[in-house]
C-alpha cells in the first residue's frame, strides 16, 4: 500500500532526518516551507495525510488548513505547533484536524500519527479478523455443545457481535466463514427446536424458557406493581442485531439496565405471535376463549386489529387495575400524535406503543426493487434501520420521554431472516401462504427438510379443519409450489422473511432502560 505524506514546515532543511526515516518505512514524502506551495501539492496530488507547522510566515497554519479543508475536506491533517496554547488549539480543533504534535517531534510520535490516521481502518480490520479466527473454534464448541435456551442465547449474542464487528470489513474469506457458521448454528438450533419444542407446553417441563404470552405477565406488570410507570415499545419485526445498532443512539439518554433474550413463539409472526403477547394465552386458547377476537391464516380480515381488546382482557383476567395507553403507529401522522400529548398519556400507569415501520420495511423490500437495492444485504438493511430511528417519531418520543423518569422496555414479537434456499411443498387452495410456515390439509412435503407439527393442539395452535397440521421452514428455507417454480423462487430468493424457525426470528431482545440521571 503506497502512502503519500506532505509535511509542510517553513524550516523543512532541519527535518530532513524525519523525512529519510519515514522514506525508509516505505513511505512517499512530498514537502514544502510554505502554505501557498502546500495548497498547490494539494490540488495536484492526491495524499493520504498532511503534517502542517502551525507557526510559518505569509499564510499561517491555521489559514493553509482551512484552504486544505476547502480544497479536500477528507485529507486528515496533523498540525505541529510549538506550544499548547488554548486558542490556537480550539481553532484547530474546530478545523477539523486529525491530530495534533508539539515540537519537538520524535520520529516515533511521528510515525504512531500515521499508523493512528492512515493505517488505523487496516490495523483494526486486521485485529478483528485475527480476533474472529482465534474465536471460530470456541464458537463452533458452543454451537455443538448448547443444550438450553441459555445456551443458544448466548451462541446467538456472539454471532451477532462479530457480525456487526465484520461488517464494514473487506474480508470476504471472514465473511464466508461467518456466515458458514451461522448456517451451522441455525441447523444446530432447528434441531433443538424441533426436539424440545412441543414439550414446552407440558406442565411438567421446567427447564423452559420466557415464551411470548408470559411476557406481560413476567417482565411488565411486576414492575407497574411496584409503582413505576411503564413505556412499553413494541417495534414489529425487531431483530437483536438492530437493537445493537440503535443501543449507542439510545443510550446517549437512556441506560440499559437489562438486555435479554425471549423465545418467540412459533409461527413467528404477528397473528400469532403479537397476539399472543396482548392476550397473555397462546393462540389455540385466545381461539377457544375469545373466537370473535382471532382471524384464521387465509381469512380476508385483518390479523392484528384486536391488540387492544386482547390487553384488556389479559388485565381484567389478572385482576389489574392500571390506567393505562394504546397506540399502534403506523404513519408519521400517527407517530406525531403520541409525541404532542406524551406528557399526559405518560401518567398513566402503563403505555403500550406499537410500532410497525421495520416490519413495513420487510415488506416493502420484498415487493419494490428500489428497496431491495437500498437494502441488498444485511449489512444496508441494519444501517437503512438506524438511520430511520435516528430521524423517526420514536425517537424524538423516547427522548421525550427520558424525562418523565418512566421505566422504558423495548421489545418485538418476532424477526426475520433473509431466505436463500426453496423446499417445495405442495397443498390445496385453502393452504396458508407464509414462505416460512404453511397451515392446510393433506400437505405434500419431505418430512426432513421442514419441522411438522401434526397435532397443532399440542403446540397450543388453532386449526381450521380436525385433519390441519403445520410445518415449519428452518434457517434461510423458504417453502415454494411446483406451480410457476422458477419465476417463484426468484422472486423470493434473498428477501427478509419471517414465520419459520431461526435464531435471528425466535430469540427477541427484550431490554429494560431508565432515563439517564
Amino acid at each position: 500500500m503506497n502512502i503519500t505524506i506532505l509535511w509542510v514546515d517553513d524550516e523543512i532543511d532541519f527535518l530532513q532526518t524525519h523525512i529519510i526515516f519515514l522514506e525508509q518505512k516505505g513511505y512517499t514524502m512530498l514537502t514544502a516551507n510554505n502554505g501557498q506551495d502546500a495548497l498547490d501539492i494539494v490540488r495536484e496530488t492526491d495524499l493520504d495525510l498532511v503534517f502542517l507547522d502551525e507557526n510559518m510566515p505569509g499564510l499561517s497554519g491555521l489559514e493553509t488548513l482551512t484552504i486544505i479543508k476547502e480544497i479536500k475536506s477528507a485529507l486528515p491533517v496533523v498540525m505541529i505547533t510549538k506550544s499548547e496554547e488554548e486558542n490556537i488549539m480550539d481553532q484547530a480543533i474546530g478545523s477539523k484536524i486529525a491530530d495534533y504534535l508539539i515540537k519537538p517531534v520524535s520520529p516515533k510520535q511521528v510515525l504512531l500519527s500515521i499508523k493512528k490516521n492512515v493505517h488505523n481502518r487496516q490495523l483494526v480490520s486486521e485485529k478483528a479478523t485475527a480476533d474472529y479466527r482465534s474465536e471460530f473454534g470456541k464458537i463452533s464448541q458452543l454451537i455443538s455443545s448448547a443444550r438450553d435456551f441459555n445456551d443458544w442465547t448466548d451462541v446467538f449474542r456472539k454471532l451477532v457481535m462479530w457480525n456487526l464487528e465484520l461488517a464494514d470489513l473487506n474480508d470476504q474469506g471472514v465473511a464466508q466463514i461467518l456466515e458458514h457458521q451461522k448456517t451451522e448454528a441455525n441447523n444446530e438450533f432447528s434441531k433443538f427446536i424441533k426436539n424440545n419444542y412441543v414439550s414446552w407446553f407440558r406442565p411438567e417441563t421446567v427447564d423452559k424458557p420466557l415464551l411470548s404470552p408470559n411476557l406481560f405477565q413476567s417482565k411488565v406488570f411486576p414492575i407497574v406493581d411496584s409503582g413505576q410507570k411503564v413505556l412499553f415499545v413494541l417495534i414489529d419485526n425487531f431483530r437483536f442485531d438492530q437493537w445493537k445498532i440503535i443501543e449507542p443512539i439510545i443510550s446517549t439518554h437512556w441506560r440499559v439496565e437489562n438486555e435479554s433474550l425471549y423465545c418467540g413463539i412459533l409461527p413467528t409472526v404477528t397473528q400469532y405471535a403479537r397476539n399472543s403477547i396482548f392476550a397473555g394465552l397462546m393462540p389455540l386458547e385466545i381461539q377457544k376463549f375469545y373466537p370473535d377476537l382471532w382471524v384464521f391464516d387465509e381469512e380476508d380480515e385483518g390479523k392484528n386489529l384486536y391488540e387492544e381488546e386482547l390487553l384488556n382482557k389479559q388485565l381484567h383476567r389478572l385482576g389489574k387495575s392500571y390506567k393505562w395507553y394504546y397506540e399502534k403507529s403506523n404513519t408519521l401522522k400517527s407517530g406525531q400524535k403520541i409525541v404532542d400529548n406524551l406528557k399526559e398519556i405518560l401518567k398513566k400507569d402503563l403505555t403500550v406503543l406499537v410500532y410497525n415501520f421495520v416490519d413495513i420495511l420487510s415488506h416493502a423490500r420484498t415487493e419494490m426493487e428500489m428497496m431491495r437495492e437500498l437494502a441488498s444485504d444485511e449489512a444496508a438493511y441494519l444501517s437503512i434501520t438506524k438511520s430511520w430511528f435516528l430521524h423517526s417519531e420514536l425517537w424524538a418520543l423516547l427522548k421525550e420521554a427520558a424525562a418523565q423518569k418512566v421505566k422504558l422496555i423495548i421489545t418485538s414479537d418476532h424477526g426475520t431472516i433473509l431466505v436463500q434456499n426453496p423446499i417445495k411443498v405442495i397443498g390445496d387452495k385453502d393452504t396458508s401462504s407464509n414462505l416460512r410456515y404453511k397451515l392446510g390439509r393433506n400437505l405434500n412435503y419431505n418430512p426432513k427438510e421442514v419441522f411438522e407439527i401434526r397435532k397443532p393442539e399440542e403446540a397450543h395452535l388453532p386449526k381450521q379443519n380436525i385433519s390441519s397440521s403445520f410445518i415449519f421452514a428452518s434457517n434461510g428455507d423458504f417453502l415454494a409450489y411446483p406451480n410457476n417454480y422458477n419465476h417463484y423462487v426468484k422472486y423470493y430468493r434473498n428477501t427478509f422473511q419471517h414465520g419459520g424457525i431461526s435464531l435471528e426470528e425466535m430469540l427477541i431482545p427484550l431490554i429494560e432502560l431508565k432515563p439517564l440521571d
